[in-house]
């Protein structure tokens, strides 16, 4: 059965995540059936790399504060998590529904594909997220 998406939920929590008058900064997508909704949210990193078992396929989207000296913002970042015990023909589709996703979360600065825990650190997405984002004005305290 083709894979769906109910955009309005998920189109509803994207933009929770986006604003930056929320606490919330994270949200997931998963798949109930064949339909990817929404799934937990929350206001703590930590709490979001606790739902990525090794027994789950998910996407989130993932609100982190960056910058350096001269200004801070907000950085987005699309995280597909394929845990380890994933079969093959669902690791599969998981790359074909991940465009269904892409047609909610649209904005974001960097992309990634996840399986091992470790690249989930706040501090190894953070850095990728300071690579993405050009100019460093902070170079003077490194």
């Amino acid at each position: 059965m083709a894979t769906k998406i109910d955009k309005e939920a998920c189109r509803a929590a994207y933009n929770l995540v986006r604003d930056d008058g929320s606490a919330v900064i994270w949200v997931t997508f998963k798949y109930d059936g064949s339909t990817i909704v929404p799934g937990e949210q929350g206001a703590e990193y930590q709490h979001f790399i606790q739902q990525c078992t090794d027994d789950v396929r998910l996407f989130a989207f993932v609100r982190f504060t960056t910058g350096d000296a001269m200004s801070k913002r907000s950085k987005f970042a699309l995280i597909t998590w394929i845990g380890e015990d994933v079969s093959g023909l669902q690791r599969a589709k998981t790359g074909t529904d991940k465009t269904l996703v892409k047609e909610v979360v649209q904005n974001f600065a960097k992309e990634f594909v996840i399986s091992d825990r470790k690249e989930l650190e706040e501090d190894f997405i953070k850095s990728e997220l300071k690579k993405a984002g050009g100019a460093n004005y902070d170079a003077q305290t490194e």
